[in-house]
């Protein structure tokens, strides 16, 4: 029985971390890229708006650093449920 509950404690941790990603992404891409765009216009980045260096830029980078952030949470997780690779 305590296996299952350590499963359960690994995954509901996997799940958590997944949707903070998701939440993450989704406020820069969708919220600074379009629906924020109006309110960042003001502030200039490389010659252009903010907004628009959010939707054209800035999400990839943010997306970016998200996956290199799960690739390290999960490995940290990973080992501290003794599921790591090695």
């Amino acid at each position: 029985m305590a296996d299952n509950s350590s499963n359960n404690a690994y995954w509901a941790a996997n799940v958590r971390i997944i949707l903070w990603s998701l939440v993450l992404w989704a406020i820069v891409s969708f919220g600074f890229g379009i629906l924020l765009r109006p309110l960042l216009s003001g502030i200039s980045v490389g010659g252009t708006d903010l907004g628009f260096w959010f939707a054209q830029q800035g999400s990839i980078l943010v997306f970016l650093g998200i996956i290199f952030f799960y690739a390290w949470r999960m490995n940290k997780l990973d080992a501290e449920h003794g599921v790591d690779e090695q």
